[in-house]
């Protein structure tokens, strides 16, 4: 079904689910605060059944803004916004380091048969305002309507523009363990606290608990869980998989809904190319959030000229899906 396109120029672009009615998302290309690291995101985003998913502000992280592309450490500045972590120091204002992302233009905004396309191209800056790197970003999204879902579809490609390298960091590559995101961020609505993340592999829950004390045990479908803090984030933190998914249950509504984050084959998720590997990042408490990070564990050295091309799927469904409903909707829309 062709998606329904409105692009209010200098602000926002928004994708409406016709048969709906749904407003499935708002892409969001007007600079904001400076000290929260101005970038493009989308937010609102919703399922075909009108959830929501992400979440704009919240105050404990306010440059958190629904989906959008992130750089938290990079040659020393901050394209993530905020506080910049120091290794010793922990969370720092400093605002000298605080760059941006800036919309350039655009190379095609269209809705189709096929659904619609959002190609774009963007300019990344240090707070000094120099231009370090060229993007060029393309959005697509189409809806699977007798599936209960739609999904959209962000490649990027950064170019290098530096006369020297581009390091792409993050805090646990500064020294923060079990923080190594950057890079496509998603925050999830408040609501989606403590919510169930897996992968394709084996329960990750239950290998977090096996042999663990605690004074009970839930199990819910496929998700075991304690007392505790979240378990399968622990588990699943800084690990590799080709897609991992995050299903919460909404505030306001009944209901849940799930989302599916997927690497593309080429990323090479798990290193067989010889090229730097990506890794999860992934909360649910205190807040629900997911990365496939290109910087968790070690830095990503971008040469002076050189391309980062990455690209990912994100599925977003009404329901609470199981790892079998996950495996089989991949299998219906392979890359």
């Amino acid at each position: 079904m062709t998606l329904a396109l409105t692009h209010v120029h200098d602000d926002r672009i928004t994708v409406t689910h016709p048969a709906s009615g749904t407003e499935l998302f708002a892409y969001v290309y007007r600079p904001e605060a400076a000290w929260e690291a101005p970038k493009p995101y989308l937010h609102p985003i919703r399922t075909l059944g009108g959830g929501l998913v992400t979440d704009y502000r919240p105050n404990d992280h306010r440059w958190h803004k629904g989906l959008q592309l992130t750089a938290s450490h990079l040659s020393g500045q901050n394209l993530w916004g905020g506080n910049t972590y120091v290794h010793g120091e922990g969370y720092v204002a400093l605002p000298e380091r605080v760059g941006s992302m800036a919309h350039a233009g655009f190379d095609e905004v269209s809705s189709g048969p096929d659904g619609v396309v959002i190609a774009e191209r963007l300019t990344w800056h240090p707070h000094d305002g120099s231009l370090w790197a060229e993007e060029d970003r393309r959005i697509e999204a189409r809806a699977d309507t007798e599936g209960g879902s739609w999904t959209l579809t962000w490649t990027s490609a950064v170019t290098n523009r530096r006369p020297e390298p581009l390091r792409f960091g993050s805090p646990t590559t500064a020294g923060r363990p079990d923080a190594g995101y950057t890079g496509l961020f998603w925050r999830g609505p408040r609501a989606f606290r403590g919510g169930h993340a897996f992968t394709a592999g084996a329960g990750s829950a239950e290998r977090d608990l096996m042999g663990e004390q605690a004074p009970w045990l839930a199990y819910s479908g496929e998700h075991a869980f304690t007392a505790g803090a979240g378990s399968a984030e622990r588990d699943l933190m800084g690990e590799q998989a080709p897609w991992l998914a995050y299903s919460g249950e909404h505030d306001g509504r009944d209901g849940h809904a799930t989302l599916v984050f997927e690497h593309a084959p080429g990323n090479d998720h798990a290193g067989e190319k010889g090229t730097h590997p990506a890794h999860w990042f992934v909360r649910a408490e205190p807040f629900a959030a997911v990365a496939p990070s290109f910087a968790f564990h070690e830095e990503l050295v971008l040469e002076p000229g050189e391309v980062l091309a990455r690209s990912y799927r994100v599925h977003v469904a009404d329901g609470a899906w199981d790892r079998a409903a996950v495996t089989a909707h991949l299998e219906r829309h392979p890359w």
